[in-house]
């Protein structure tokens, strides 16, 4: 079978259980991104088989999360305003970060999007809070737990979890406060505790799982639409999410959002 970058496929070896798209291909190995998981892997080409559906920019996955996300916000709009807090994005992968910046946007809220590669990033996070100066940052892109020794405490063992707590550590030598700027990092199988560890009010991933594209603009947006000093609903928020508290945690923080009257 002929097969071309861009095709939608699923890998014969894993039983078909998760469509990737075809981003490279070197002689009869592919390189793979996940349509929704936050996953590249690599197949040799007799292992593909082509998808026979269709997946526009927003699959069927990402409506019933868009669902989920509009369903539980409830804002009085008849009689209040809302100013919901602000967003600096950072991602290593253009395309998920450019469904993200949707995602933001049809939520209404205000969002900055910067590619930057996972080992540059803590080179570059300054001068972009200095230039955006945003409520919640987001810092995001590829990650693997290797299982070495099963040693899920050491670093070593992740291929970008040093490179996401740097960029954390990074982040809050520019600001310290918690509740100034709140944190969301880590990618798919992420050393969860050394991200919170090093800052982060959220991070991925406590049970070491594969996350949603959208997953972490869906913790974002929930803050940036929960009103300002009051402390969040943690179960609530992390529910919203593809996989709930096995692919994010946190700890309890104030929302961003301010509330305001006679609309």
């Amino acid at each position: 079978m002929l097969f071309n970058v861009g095709d939608y496929v699923t890998r014969s070896s894993h039983n078909h259980d998760l469509v990737f798209k075809i981003k490279e291909i070197d002689n009869d190995v592919a390189i793979l991104e996940g349509v929704n998981i936050r996953l590249i892997a690599d197949a040799s080409l007799d292992d593909l088989k082509k998808c026979d559906d269709q997946f526009d920019d927003i699959t069927k996955e990402d409506r019933t999360l868009y669902e989920r996300m509009q369903d539980s916000v409830d804002l009085n709009r008849d009689q209040y305003f809302y100013l919901p807090g602000k967003v600096l994005h950072i991602d290593s992968d253009k395309d998920y970060l450019n469904r993200c910046i949707k995602f933001y946007k049809d939520m209404n809220i205000a969002s900055f999007g910067v590619v930057i590669l996972e080992d540059k990033i803590h080179l570059k996070i300054k001068d972009h809070l200095e230039k955006i100066k945003p409520d919640v940052l987001v810092i995001t892109g590829h990650d693997a737990y290797y299982e070495r020794d099963d040693d899920y405490k050491e670093l070593s063992n992740y291929k970008n979890s040093r490179n996401f707590v740097k960029a954390v550590q990074a982040a809050r030598e520019y600001e310290k406060d918690h509740e100034k700027l709140i944190i969301i990092a880590g990618a798919c199988q992420s050393d969860y505790e050394e991200l919170i560890k090093a800052g982060s009010n959220f991070a991925s991933s406590p049970r070491r799982i594969n996350i949603h594209a959208l997953d972490p603009a869906i913790i974002a947006s929930s803050i940036c639409l929960s009103n300002k000093n009051e402390p969040i609903d943690l179960k609530k928020i992390l529910s919203r999410t593809k996989y709930g508290k096995d692919g994010i945690g946190g700890i309890i923080t104030n929302g961003t959002m301010y509330v305001g009257y006679p609309r």
